[in-house]
């Protein structure tokens, strides 16, 4: 059976005798047909009794600029910072690939996690033992992979100033000539309370860390490294590595299972954990968590659970998409924003089973297996919960 992810304990607050409020921002693309399964997972628990969860909707990405001119209303955007943890779907897509810059879909998931100071993204890539031959890579490279990438998510090039284009006018040969300048920013704080998140992580795990930067070409590269050692420094229990940020995309793919926890800045940790969720077999079977700072009087996270994979435009409305990404971000919801973490193990335990049983949608199809909709997949999850 496949290892239970391990995840970051963070002190929850439970309100007593009130139910806890999701916030659903299904997004473009397949976002709403994989949040559907959501919805309907939810609905059977409610309805179970597991869970007490209020819901309410908003708008994000290209259908957000489509109804308000923006990525994300300032409503919505209230809303976020009110509920108890946000379940984001996808944005994106052509339809929108020539509205302004800084109303883009992907402005809108930048500025949720700006706002909701989410600096902590934790992205697994586990290969589940049915799916070990649906990597590109042999089935003893994957098998058992669990690999966890703990990227800082509010600070680096995406965010930093100066951020511009500038028109330096016509060459010798009279051609239009720009520059374009992106400000790679880091401080001392943003590097160590990552740092730390990645060896609280580490001491739960294989009590390994990695850390991957660039310092051989990059300042900030260097802070990086430095600070990150000051705080190995006092978390001697875990075995410390450093690694070149291009070697680690290479050891990802040649012997992926040397790695047990990763951490690294916002650019590399986009690069790397995609690389690392590809082993796997498909990007649509994995989930993510972004989690701000505990709160001082309650203890609680900011937090919004979203799939890796895009809004896959190709194929949206075919009921074709695989939710399991979606659904196992909820469950990361379970365990890390309403400490309920024996359902989100019963959830975890139905995801294994029904690929156990050979049902597949087409992005991990294999020869043998039953094809799968969305709505299929979804509904044999929750029938695995009804037994």
């Amino acid at each position: 059976m496949l290892q239970k992810p391990k995840y970051l304990e963070c002190k929850t607050i439970r309100k007593n005798e009130m139910s806890e409020n999701l916030l659903l921002l299904a997004g473009d693309g397949i976002g709403s047909e994989i949040m559907a399964e959501v919805e309907k997972l939810i609905a059977f628990l409610n309805k179970s009794g597991k869970t007490d969860f209020k819901i309410d909707k908003g708008l994000v990405g290209g259908v957000a600029y489509d109804a308000h001119g923006e990525a994300i209303s300032d409503e919505d955007m209230e809303k976020a910072l009110m509920c108890d943890a946000v379940i984001f779907g996808a944005v994106g897509g052509p339809k929108w690939d020539n509205v302004p810059y800084d109303k883009r879909p992907e402005a809108g998931l930048l500025r949720l996690r700006k706002d909701l100071g989410l600096f902590a993204n934790l992205r697994p890539a586990i290969c589940y033992p049915a799916l070990s031959d649906a990597s590109a890579l042999k089935p003893e490279i994957v098998e058992g992979l669990d690999i966890l990438i703990v990227r800082e998510l509010t600070g680096g090039v995406y965010f930093g100033e100066p951020k511009t284009i500038t028109e330096l006018g016509d060459n010798e040969n009279g051609k239009n000539q720009k520059r374009a300048i992106d400000t790679q920013i880091y401080e001392s704080y943003e590097i160590e309370r990552i740092a730390k998140v990645a060896f609280d992580m580490a001491r739960t795990r294989g009590k390994k860390l990695h850390s991957a930067d660039k310092k051989n070409v990059m300042i900030s590269g260097v802070l990086w490294d430095e600070v990150v050692r000051e705080v190995a420094s006092e978390n001697k229990d875990i075995e410390f590595n450093h690694i070149l940020a291009d070697n680690c995309a290479m050891q990802l793919v040649r012997n992926p299972k040397q790695f047990d926890v990763i951490v690294t800045d916002n650019l590399f940790g986009d690069i790397l954990s995609d690389t690392a969720a590809m082993l796997t077999g498909s990007l649509g079977m994995l989930p993510s968590a972004s989690l701000g700072a505990p709160d001082k009087i309650t203890g609680k996270r900011k937090a919004m659970y979203e799939p890796v994979h895009g809004s896959a435009p190709d194929i949206a409305g075919q009921k074709i998409a695989n939710p399991i990404a979606m659904i196992a971000s909820f469950v990361m919801a379970l365990r890390y924003s309403f400490n309920m973490v024996e359902l989100a193990d019963e959830v975890d335990a139905a995801i294994t089973s029904v690929l156990a049983d050979g049902l597949r949608c087409g992005d991990i199809m294999q020869d043998g297996c039953k094809l799968a909709g969305t709505r299929e997949m979804g509904d044999a999850i929750i029938a695995k919960l009804e037994q």
